[in-house]
Order: C-alpha cells, then structure tokens, then sequence
C-alpha cells in the first residue's frame, strides 16, 4: 500500500475493483464504511453484488475480465473533461502523450459495449474521481489474477498518476495483501527474482553485497515462480520442492494437473501447522509452531513492521520455521550463525536500508512503517512525498484484451472464485472450527436467478459445474448478487473445490495464474 491504514477514514473518496473487500479484509471493509459515513463517496467495481454496494454512491458492474477497458473508458473522459493534473504530469511523469494518443478510441460507447456498463455511469464516475482532492484506490485478487492482470494494475497506476493522485496524504494506489505478513515474506525475497528489500538477484553488485554478508556464491539467475514450479515438476524438469505455510493442491489452478506433478517429483517436503491436502502427498512432513508459538515480526498490508511473541509452547515436535531452515540448511554444509530471530532482523536492516532504522525495541509496543532508513526516522506513513524512487514515473499504454478463455456455446458461463467472511483461503485452519462450520458448512455455486430458470434449476438443488479441466457437484444458490451469465464458487472447500475447474493459464509478466475466469457449463445432478 503506498498508503497507512489511518488514512482510510480520511479519504473523500474511495475506488474499490476487484476486491470483496468486508469479506476478504473485513477490518479494512469497517474503516472505508466508516469514511462513507463521515462524508466520503464510494465507487466500487464488480461483477458481483458484494456488500460495500449497499454503501456506494455508484456501482459499475463491468463483466470479469474487461477491467483495461473499464479503466481505459473513465481515463478517456477524465482527459475530455480537462480533469488531469497537468502539473504533476509535467514535473513527475514521462511518457503521457503517447499514452493519452492510445485512450483517444475508449470513449464511454466503447466501454459500455465491452464490460456493460452504461456509458453515463462510467462517465459519473470518472467525474467523481477526477474531481475528488483525496482519492484511494483499493484492489485485490480481483485484479490481479488474470491471465492480464499486470495490465490491470499498470491501467490503475495510470488512472492515478495521470490525476495526481500519488505521493500525498489520502491518496493513493493500494493493494491489500490477501494472507498475513505475505508483504513480510517478499520484503524479506521469498521472491524468485529479489533479494531482501527487492534487490534483483541477476545483478552482480547486489550479488556480492549479500555474498560478503552471507559468505558463500549465490545463483546469478532467478529461479521459477511457484505456478512455474507445478509445470516444471508435471514436465520432468523439477525434481524436489520444498512447500512451506502453502497448500498448492487446493489453492493452485487445475486441481488434477497439480496433484499430477506433485506425485511426478522424486521428492517432496511439507512444513506446516495442520495436515493439508497437499501434506498427503509428501514424502517428509516437518511440523511448524504458529503465529503464537514464535518470535519475530510480521508486516501488514500498509508496511508496519510488528512485533510478534511467543505466547505459549508449540506442540510436541513443531519448531519454529526459522529453527528448522537454520537446522536443514546446517545438515546440507551451510551454518547459519544466529543466535536469535532478532540479529536476522538486524542482518536484514544493513542489507535493506528501508529497514535500517527499525529495532525491536522501537517496535516494542507499536510497529514502524518502512522505509525507515535512520534509528531517529519516524517511519513512512505514505510512499512518493518526494518523489519516485526510479525517477519519473512512466505513463504505460495498456490495450484492452480478453480473457485466455471466454465462454462458448459448448461452456457458456463465466466462472469466477472468491472468498467468504467465514472461511479463510483453504479451510486448513477455519474449517476445524465447530462454531465456523455451523455458519458456513459447505460449498455452493452462486448463479443468477435468470440462468437458474433457463436451466430449470432450484434453489439448493445439486448440480455438476463443468469445465475443460474437470468437474465439481455441488448445491446451487440463487442470487442475484451475480451478473446473469456468470458463476460465483468460494475456494475454500475441498469436497468441491473451485480449482479442479480454474485455468492455469498465467500472466506472462507477473505469472499469477487465471483464477478469476474461466468458461463452464451447468448440468442437474441426475
């Protein structure tokens, strides 16, 4: 997030694509209803009902996929209606003339012809943003997997660079992380192509810096994503891996088509907490202590680094995930020389200057913002006061593109996945709760009421869901919460699992596989 938590309730007004956000990040959800309440207006763009249109002032219900085009469509009026910041534009950016030439054809009756929203909404809302003083922008998954999904996120840079909105208090680009501490594990290189502090691994000066640390070669190529690692594995070519706090065979694309290249490794190591779908597979299971059952830190979403303690013992042979890498990697000839969690912190602070001035004794009772490089810094409440770090920022020239898979007369509907409140990625933890499951006990596919009388479907009824990868029976739910042609399947259920249906077709830039669109058919369970 380029912006602080605090800052949400400050916001005059608040652009939501692509994220459930009161169910996905249900804190977040209570602090941009609470700047609704104080005054702020509230776009939010989604193909499905979710709860925060209750509290909009406009709802662009655009079909998935066609976020370029929603996005390109709201800047072409922007541009018409002379509401960019010229200023900005001039002293902090490159590239705009070329970029405005590409939005000349986006007009209104563009964008409503492909995602089908009417042209008058999409020219509202480009008005409310254009005008707004203190505007964030909000998004998750729902944008980011998609086979276009690096496209997504540079069209919403632009919408906020071409306004101005960066590098000031309450306005912003923010992405909200969908697990805890997923921005401490990057920060820290669990990457392939980044070191600690997203140094890349394929220059050589940042190379010997972190070998002169280390004390020993590191690889001069980046190594594979984790999709990419499934396809290696399924092909021959991966031969060990090594899965940690993950569990791929529910949570990756194509269900089958990864157990199929999990059980082609020769080797397989799970560390978790619980026994996951994916830990049946493996040949050596380690236990790992939880989040109470360790020492450490964790950063959230807005960069604030916190301190976490171990408040009770970890069950009978789990260790913490950091004593079992430090032991591993002492048996494969490499001694780690730490004596506690906190001199890996520091070590991390003199190779990522961001992290520099952070110590556990000033996160004591309250956590610090990176970047942070001096110990009298306060931390960065909000990122590009001063500037960018590269420079100018580039305008990017995005054309819109469909989906790798669209519906047909053989699969005729579009399916989309997402979360629920109650129930948390792939149910290792939430599903073993008595008092969640009496809430949300099993799967269902939410359809619209339209599709489920052309199909002569009721409410409840069983169903098989149908795609070019497999099929799931499950109980249908009639709603119109979803567009008419398309089909809303929580994750988080194993017995129907979303992703034995899902593509595995990937960014070819970020490599983030399609989750969020694919095309099935519907049958009646006989």
């Amino acid at each position: 997030m380029t912006n602080s938590l605090q800052e949400i309730e400050n916001h005059d007004l608040i652009f939501v694509i692509g994220s459930n956000t009161t169910e996905s990040h249900p804190i977040i959800g209570l602090k941009m209803k609470k700047a609704v309440r104080k005054g702020a207006e509230l776009i939010v763009a989604d193909p499905r009902k979710i709860d925060l249109v209750r509290f909009s002032s406009i709802w662009l219900q655009h079909k998935p996929g066609t976020d370029v085009a929603l996005l390109n469509s709201i800047m072409h009026v922007i541009i018409k209606e002379g509401l960019i910041d010229q200023k900005f534009i001039n002293e902090r950016t490159e590239g705009f003339e070329l970029f405005k030439d590409s939005l000349k054809e986006f007009t209104p009756e563009k964008g409503e012809k492909i995602t089908g929203v009417p042209e008058e909404k999409i020219i509202k809302a480009a008005q409310m943003y254009g005008n707004a003083v203190r505007p964030g922008i909000y998004f998750t998954m729902g944008i980011t997997q998609h086979s276009h999904g690096t496209d997504n996120v540079l069209s919403i840079a632009n919408l906020a660079l071409m306004t101005g909105n960066l590098g000031r208090e309450c306005t912003g680009v923010n992405p909200l992380r969908g697990q805890n501490n997923v921005q401490g594990a990057t920060d820290m290189g669990c990457i392939p192509n980044f070191l600690t502090g997203y140094q890349n691994v394929e220059i050589s000066g940042i190379r010997k810096k972190f070998e002169k640390i280390w004390g020993t070669k590191l690889p001069e190529k980046k190594g594979l994503t984790a999709t990419e690692m499934i396809q290696a594995a399924f092909e021959g070519n991966l031969k060990a891996l090594y899965i940690m706090g993950e569990n791929p065979v529910m949570s990756d694309p194509d269900m089958r088509h990864t157990i199929a290249a999990l059980k082609n490794l020769e080797f397989l190591v799970v560390q978790d907490i619980f026994f996951t779908d994916t830990a049946e597979l493996a040949d050596v299971i380690l236990p790992a202590a939880c989040f109470a059952e360790k020492d450490g830190t964790f950063t959230n979403t807005a960069r604030m680094v916190q301190r976490i303690r171990k408040a009770v013992e970890p069950p009978e042979g789990a260790r913490e995930d950091s004593s079992i890498i430090i032991g591993l990697s002492e048996k494969m000839g490499y001694k780690m020389q730490y004596n506690l969690i906190e001199e890996i912190f520091y070590e991390a602070g003199k190779l990522w200057p961001a992290l520099a001035g952070i110590t556990y004794k000033r996160i004591a009772k309250k956590g610090l913002q990176w970047p942070c490089p001096t110990i009298d810094h306060p931390g960065t409440q909000y990122l590009f006061k001063g500037g960018f770090p590269r420079g100018k920022a580039t305008f990017t020239v995005v054309n819109y593109r469909e989906s790798s898979e669209t519906p047909d007369d053989e699969f005729p509907f579009i399916l989309t996945t997402g979360r629920q409140l109650f129930q948390y990625h792939t149910g290792t933890m939430t599903r073993r709760v008595k008092a969640i499951d009496n809430i949300s006990p099993k799967a269902f596919a939410e359809i619209n009421p339209e599709d489920a009388k052309m199909l002569g479907i009721r409410d409840n009824e069983l169903i098989t869901v149908i795609s070019r990868r497999g099929a799931i029976d499950i109980n249908v739910k009639i709603s119109e919460r979803p567009l008419q042609g398309v089909v809303f399947i929580p994750f988080h259920f194993s017995e129907a699992a979303a992703n034995v249906l899902t593509n595995s077709a990937l960014d070819p830039i970020a490599k983030i596989p399609e989750y969020k669109i694919c095309a099935v058919k519907i049958q009646k369970k006989l």
